[in-house]
């Protein structure tokens, strides 16, 4: 017993089940290997005494001094400005910061023919993209640089040339897209003025977010505004205003005969213009509360005779039109009466 606890104070054991042993003359190191359970010695490596560590590290540092260096030439200039920045005083260390930020900027700066030659073209090159594009096609855009841009012209005070631009494109775009509803027929004309006001809302989706640092730096800190409100603006001014006097008569034309138009489509073309002109509905309060919840005036209780007259008024025009009422059989008699 006393035997092998001698062994076991000879014999260390880590958690890797390495097993080294320590003699007089050196170490023994036994290390299992992945494809053996056998023990591998390793070289025996002498213990160095204190002097031995002393002469190593003199030896080691006159080398590097007399031959290969381990320090280069910009660390020890780092080492020099250092030195420097310690010896100097507060106050000149801070005008040298200022120097070098107001050279960077200087360095840096855009001027208004960097913004005309080089951020607007490309700018304007990706807000056609996204006011042409159909759903069905895809569009390779990079809207991080983009943003980039944006933020670029908006940091060096080009706010609101960058303002003034957009809203002249759009403009431009959106004068285009009137001309072109002038010459569509009036029985596709409503198909044709919701796929315009459809292309254009999603085109806002990727517009206004990639201009966020403008709208929000610019339009509403000095305007008071927001970006979105400006843009669906110049839709209602240059295309819904010039065109509701036609598009109003057609829809309650397609509204008064089921089907003549996808009913998805006119509830898009309705909610649009609410959302553009609310005060719209009075041009329309049928054709507006058809699509559109509380529009008409709340009900009440002495005109419930007046609401039953209009809807039987209306199932009679559905059943005219050649809309049956259906399998009546089932109808209880009290009902049928009814």
């Amino acid at each position: 017993m006393e035997d092998m606890e001698e062994e076991s104070s000879g014999l260390n054991d880590d958690h890797n089940h390495n097993y080294c042993e320590n003699r007089c003359s050196g170490q023994v190191h036994y290390l299992r290997t992945e494809l053996s359970n056998e023990p591998q010695p390793l070289p025996i490596f002498p213990v160095l005494g204190t002097r031995d560590v002393a002469a190593n590290h003199a030896n080691i540092c006159s080398s590097s001094s007399s031959g290969s260096k381990f320090v280069d030439s910009d660390s020890s200039s780092v080492n020099s400005d250092t030195s420097e920045t310690d010896s100097a005083s507060p106050a000149s260390i801070a005008g040298k910061l200022t120097l070098n930020s107001a050279s960077k900027f200087l360095m840096n700066a855009m001027t208004e023919e960097d913004y005309r030659t080089t951020y607007w073209p490309n700018l304007e090159k990706a807000i056609d993209h996204l006011l042409i594009q159909n759903p069905t096609d895809h569009i390779s855009i990079s809207y991080e640089q983009i943003y980039s841009y944006v933020y670029k012209c908006v940091c060096q005070q080009h706010s609101e040339l960058l303002y003034k631009d957009l809203m002249l494109k759009i403009t431009t775009h959106l004068q285009q897209v009137s001309s072109d509803l002038q010459i569509v027929p009036p029985g596709n004309f409503i198909e044709y003025f919701n796929i315009a006001l459809t292309q254009y809302t999603d085109a806002l989706q990727c517009i206004v977010p990639v201009f966020i640092y403008m709208n929000k730096f610019y339009i509403e800190t000095k305007l008071n505004r927001h970006l979105r409100e400006d843009l669906m603006k110049l839709f209602t001014d240059h295309v819904a205003e010039k065109h509701v006097n036609t598009l109003i008569p057609l829809l309650l034309e397609a509204h008064s005969m089921p089907f003549q138009v996808r009913p998805s489509t006119m509830a898009s073309v309705v909610k649009g213009l609410y959302t553009l002109r609310p005060d719209w509905v009075h041009l329309a309060p049928a054709l507006f509360s058809g699509f559109i919840p509380q529009i008409n005036p709340p009900t009440v209780e002495s005109q419930l005779s007046d609401y039953a007259a209009h809807d039987q008024k209306l199932q009679m025009e559905l059943s005219l039109n050649g809309f049956p009422r259906g399998d009546q059989s089932r109808k209880r008699a009290s009902e049928e009466s009814a």
